[in-house]
This record gives structure tokens, sequence and C-alpha cells, in this order.
């Protein structure tokens, strides 16, 4: 009888991240039918991608016959640029990327959204009247470049933000601990947990609850992979739901969280902890639809409405088909639920 294998991390045992394969006594489907599908991260490993580790070092994804190719993000790397170039075959996103692919005439979409909230914050410090989006109008803000496009032409729009209001943020956190007036833009899971651990309790001020309805930590793929290789993608789409699914349920994530913290060595125990204890509370990835079509969930309705949101703000032109941007066929299915 052919013989099917499992992935064990060395990383247990030797410190190593090296995979080895190891035998599983009656099992019918050989390695080699494995179908390999290399997925590129859009930044160093943490608890925000730790669905997908946790596909990886649970086996998930070698259940559903896939060998996937985890690939780390960073700085110098731009995620979309490797997909067009055909040099992954899928990428971890989010919904202001897809709408650009239809912009552009791109043939990529997306088609899941492990995050149904954007872990993008303001946060500023109590008592000092910055309690509020609407009370930090006309005050500065440290803003980083990447996001200037994005979810600040919403908060202009919205709360009548200006331009003068942008101060450079650096992601060095100590002008905003040494400075009580400060504000500055950060993302729930990092900044806010920094500020903790130097004595600073700030207020975290989540843009997705004002109304910025950005997917998040999405997967996006060809067009022509959904076409030609659909029963594939169906299966890779699955098997991140069920690896997200343990992940925030905190089952079994051990190994998960040995590979985030080989591949990433800033990464420890209490922050991966508190990440994932704000992603919880603040619903990032369960929330809304997720609740009852399961993780990854998306919809029209929400991607017609923060189209238009961007519309309004000045960042998309008025009459693109937005269905473009996305399919459904492969969630929604109530994985987890």
């Amino acid at each position: 009888m052919p013989t099917k294998y499992r992935f064990e991390r060395r990383s247990l045992l030797s410190g190593t991240i090296a995979s080895v394969l190891v035998p599983v006594a009656g099992a019918r489907v050989s390695a080699q039918t494995l179908d390999r599908v290399s997925f590129q991260t859009n930044w160093r490993a943490q608890a925000e991608q730790g669905g997908y580790y946790q596909a990886v070092a649970n086996g998930i994804y070698r259940r559903h016959g896939i060998e996937c190719d985890l690939r780390m993000g960073g700085p110098q790397q731009n995620p979309a640029q490797l997909l067009l170039a055909g040099r992954v075959d899928m990428i971890m996103s989010n919904g202001f990327q897809a709408i650009s692919y239809v912009r552009e005439n791109l043939p990529f979409l997306t088609i899941g959204a492990m995050m149904q909230k954007d872990p993008q914050i303001l946060m500023s410090h109590p008592g000092v009247g910055n309690d509020s989006f609407e009370q930090m109008r006309g005050k500065p803000i440290m803003i980083g470049a990447a996001s200037l496009p994005t979810f600040w032409p919403f908060l202009r729009a919205k709360f009548g933000y200006t331009d003068d209001q942008i101060r450079p943020y650096t992601f060095n956190i100590q002008p905003f601990l040494a400075n009580r007036d400060a504000i500055q833009q950060g993302f729930l899971s990092s900044e806010p947990f920094s500020a903790i651990q130097a004595g600073v309790t700030p207020l975290v001020h989540l843009i997705a609850d004002a109304g910025y309805e950005n997917y998040q930590t999405t997967i996006d793929v060809s067009r022509k992979m959904t076409e030609e290789k659909r029963e594939l993608v169906q299966r890779f789409v699955t098997a991140t739901i069920e690896g997200w699914t343990e992940y925030m349920a905190g089952t079994n994530v051990d190994a998960a969280n040995a590979a985030i913290k080989h591949d990433n060595p800033e990464m420890d125990d209490a922050k991966i902890a508190y990440a994932v204890r704000v992603m919880n509370e603040k619903g990032i990835v369960r929330s809304g639809d997720a609740l009852t079509l399961g993780i990854g969930a998306m919809s029209d309705a929400r991607w017609e409405r923060f189209y238009q949101t961007l519309v309004t703000a000045g960042v998309n032109p008025p009459g693109l088909d937005i269905k473009r941007a996305y399919s459904l066929d492969f969630v929604n299915q109530r994985v987890g639920v």
C-alpha cells in the first residue's frame, strides 16, 4: 500500500525549522500526490498570520492534499508585484488592493478574507482630550507614507481631517511615549502592546469601527488559477479557514507559534498571546458575516459599500465593475461554524 506522509517540525526538537516527511501507517495517498501551492505573506511572521502557520504546522494543508510553501514577507517585498510577475501562486493582501486590480484592469482577485476588520488604529493618550476620532480633528497625527493613499483619505472625508495634520511616522514609538499630546497610527496588536510594556496604556481607536470596511488578510490569486485549478483553490481556501478557526480558538497552537517565533525572532509568547487576545476581543477575524458563514466570509453588499467609501474619499473613480475584484465562490460555506 502506498504511504502517506505528514510534516513534522524539527524545530520542536532541535531548534531548526526544516520539515521532515514521516510515514503515517495505513494511509493511502503518497506524498507525490500533494499539490504544491506557494503563498506569500505581506509581513514578517506574527500572530496576525497565525491561521496560515497553523494550517502548515498542524498538517491541515496536507490533509487537503496540499504542500503549502509559506513565504514570509518583509519591508523590502511587494506581494502584489510577486503575484503579477507569476512568482507566487497566491498572496496575503486586502480589499483596497483588490479594487486596484479592477482599476488597473489586472486579472487578479480576492477569494477570501480571513479578517473581517482591518486592524489599523490611531493611538492616543488618555486624559488629554483625544478620546474619539472627532476630537483628533485638527491635531498632529503621525502617519506612515503607506497609509496616505489608504485609510487617511477616509479619515479626511469622514471626520474632516486635513493633510496639514500629518506628521511622519517612522515606526518608532518613542516620540509617542515622550509626548502626551501625541497621536500616531498603529496596528491593533503591535504598537499598543509596546506602549503598555513601556508603562503607557493608550487609547486605541480602531479605524474599522469608524466605518472603514476594508477586508484584511485576504487570499488573492490570478483569475486564471481560479478557472483552471478551481478544485485546488477551493481546497486551499477551506484548509486555510480551518487553520484560522483552530488558531483563534487556541486549539493545538504550539507548533504554529514555534514556527512564527522561528521565522521572526522578534516574536515571543507574550506578544503572540496579546495579539490573539485583542483580535478576539475586537472581532478582527470573527465578526459580521463570519459569525454565521464562517471565517473568510465576504459579501457583495460590503464590497460595494467599501468601494463607494473610497469613491467618496476621492481614492477611486466611480463606475468600476467592483464585482471583478473578488469571488464569493470559495467562501461562505460555514466551514468551522
